[in-house]
């Protein structure tokens, strides 16, 4: 297990091509404390159970999706449906052990570097107080 002196923690971020546009974000720029993963989706209504605990296994720390923000999904409900996926593996993840505080959601709009950087602050400040993955 990884000494919480040396954590550089690990996110995954599943992405609605509408909520965030790409890696050049300057959300990303300050990779040198994290790393970063982006998995892009035509929709976030496509991000399923198993991708999400997938990426867990694969070393994430965290796991984030972003979608657009609500009643603005060109699917129509694809955010929502996205939404509930997402709580249903919250529940799964307290059961297990695991922590649902490694798993968010949010909603963002294209373009919204700001509030981008503001989300993977949040998520490396909840990992400061989690630390590594129990899956590591």
């Amino acid at each position: 297990m990884e000494s919480s002196k040396n954590f550089r923690p690990k996110i995954t971020i599943f992405h609605c091509i509408n909520a965030f546009s790409d890696g050049r974000s300057s959300a990303l720029s300050d990779g040198d404390n994290f790393e970063v993963r982006l998995v892009k989706l035509p929709c976030s209504s496509m991000v399923k159970d198993v991708y999400l605990l997938r990426a867990f296994e694969a070393g994430a720390d965290a796991v984030v999706v972003l979608v657009c923000p609500e009643r603005q999904c060109r699917y129509l409900e694809g955010n929502i449906r996205a939404k509930k996926r997402v709580e249903r593996l919250k529940i799964l993840l307290d059961e297990i052990g695991f922590g649902s505080k490694r798993l968010s959601i949010f909603n963002l709009a294209i373009g919204d570097d700001a509030g981008a950087a503001e989300i993977i602050q949040k998520t490396l400040s909840e990992l400061a107080d989690l630390g590594p993955s129990p899956a590591k």
